[in-house]
């Protein structure tokens, strides 16, 4: 089974949370919100997986806009 692939990561200002778009190998889009902390060198995780079953990057960071606090404050 392949995994989702990343089209977009929207970073907040500062650049500790992140919602990743992805596409996953039937071509449905999904999300999922992620963070990292400075003194952790894990790198990213992941805090939950929103909706999935999306048929477009735009219609899953819609949702995700709608979903995830931040995003609110984002451009």
């Amino acid at each position: 089974m392949k995994k989702a692939i990343v089209v977009q990561s929207i970073e907040d200002w500062s650049g500790q949370r992140c919602v990743d778009l992805r596409r996953g190998a039937d071509g449905v889009f999904s999300w999922a919100e992620c963070r990292r902390d400075p003194e952790d060198r894990h790198g990213w995780r992941v805090l939950g997986h929103g909706a999935d079953g999306f048929a477009s990057a735009d219609a899953a960071r819609a949702d995700a806009h709608g979903s995830v606090g931040w995003m609110e404050d984002e451009a």
